[in-house]
C-alpha cells in the first residue's frame, strides 16, 4: 500500500464503517479466546497505523504492530502503538512468543502467500489464535485492487488451502459484508481507483447500520466481500 494511502486510512479509520465495524469483529473473537496472561503478547501483521493493534491493547494483550512501510510504523508509534519494520514472509522475531496473531487484509499484497502465512503459524505459541482476514472473489477484482496493491482475491477453499498448508487448524470461516455486497459490486465496476475516501455522515452511518446487522443475521455463508478465518497452531 502506498503511503498516502497509509495516512488516508490512518485518518479515516477511527469514523469510517469498514474499519470500525471491523474492528468490532475483532474485539468480538478476541472476547471468545480465554483472558490473556499478564504480559501475554500479541501481533498485528500488516498494521498500518495501528488501529487494530489498539483493539488487541485495549483487550489487556501486549501488542506489536509491524508493517513494510516506513510511514506506517511511524503513524503508528505517533498514535502510542508499539511498532516495528518488518516483511511479514521473514519476522524478525522470536518462535511460538504470541498468543494472538492478526492479518487483516494483508496476504493478498504478498505473491509468496503460503510464507506469510507460515511465519504466522511460526511466531504463534502452541494453542494460540490466528485471525485474518482476505477480499474475496474474483469476481470483484476491480481497478480497486489495483490501486491498493493486490495481487489476488480469494475464495474459501484458497484461503482455507493458505491457513491449512501453513500447520494451522481452521476454527471458524465466514463471510463478511454479505448484505452491501452488491453495492460493492457496482461500486467496484464503476470506479477507477481507490475506493478509501470520506463519506457523508449520514451515508456512513446507514452503511454502518447495515454491515452491523449482520452480526444478528444468518448471512455469513453466504457471498460477501470479504473472508475471515479464526485458526489455531495445535498444541
Amino acid at each position: 500500500m502506498q503511503s498516502g494511502e497509509i495516512r488516508r486510512l490512518t485518518e479515516l479509520e477511527d469514523r469510517h464503517w469498514w474499519y470500525r465495524e471491523r474492528r468490532a469483529v475483532l474485539a468480538r473473537e478476541l472476547r471468545r479466546l480465554p483472558q490473556p496472561a499478564r504480559g501475554a503478547r500479541a501481533l498485528d501483521i500488516g498494521a498500518a497505523g495501528g488501529g487494530n493493534t489498539k483493539v488487541l491493547l485495549e483487550h489487556g494483550w501486549r501488542a506489536l504492530a509491524t508493517d513494510t512501510s516506513e510511514v506506517a510504523v511511524s503513524i503508528a508509534r505517533e498514535r502510542g502503538v508499539e511498532a516495528m519494520l518488518a516483511d511479514a514472509c521473514e519476522l524478525p522475531l522470536e518462535s511460538a512468543a504470541f498468543g494472538v496473531v492478526t492479518a487483516f487484509d494483508v496476504l493478498e499484497h504478498i505473491e509468496d502467500d503460503h510464507r506469510a502465512a507460515c511465519e504466522i503459524a511460526r511466531v504463534l505459541r502452541p494453542g494460540g489464535a490466528a485471525l485474518i482476514t482476505v477480499p474475496c472473489d474474483s469476481a470483484l477484482w476491480s481497478a480497486h485492487d489495483e490501486a491498493v496493491g493486490h495481487v489476488r482475491r480469494y475464495d474459501r477453499n484458497g484461503l482455507s488451502t493458505a491457513v491449512e498448508q501453513a500447520g494451522l487448524v481452521i476454527d471458524r470461516l465466514w463471510s463478511w459484508n454479505v448484505l452491501l455486497r452488491p453495492v460493492v459490486a457496482w461500486r467496484r465496476r464503476t470506479s477507477s481507483g481507490s475506493d478509501l475516501q470520506e463519506l457523508h455522515p449520514l451515508v456512513n452511518a446507514g452503511l454502518s447500520a447495515i454491515v452491523a446487522a449482520e452480526r444478528y443475521l444468518p448471512v455469513t455463508s453466504l457471498p460477501g466481500v470479504s473472508l475471515m478465518v479464526r485458526a489455531h497452531r495445535p498444541r
